[in-house]
């Protein structure tokens, strides 16, 4: 299982995470999304901690807590939905014309 740790500061580090969240147990892994462009931290991570106890312990100390300046949201992370293949998207034929289609 994971955890999902949102609200986070933007000058955030995944050592900051690890830190933190070792208080409550053994950290197996940070993920810590990225801009694909900027390359600037999305505001938000996922820690996967050694055992579901040491996750609940994590959630219950730090959902709602300040840290670098912001409150945490912190919660189990709820599993990935599956996407269909990408059906493009906007609108690339339309010339300036409406975009309604009847």
């Amino acid at each position: 299982m994971s955890i999902y740790v949102g609200n986070l500061s933007y000058e955030v580090r995944e050592d900051d995470l690890k830190q933190v969240f070792a208080e409550y147990g053994v950290v197996n892994r940070v993920q810590l999304p990225t801009d694909r462009e900027t390359g600037r931290v999305r505001g938000f991570a996922f820690v996967e901690m050694g055992t579901e106890a040491e996750e609940a312990a994590a959630i219950e100390a730090l959902d709602g807590a300040e840290w670098m300046g912001r409150d945490l949201k912190v919660n189990k992370a709820k599993p990935r939905e599956e996407r269909g293949p990408s059906r493009g998207g906007g609108n690339w034929g339309n010339k300036g014309g409406s975009s309604r289609r009847y």
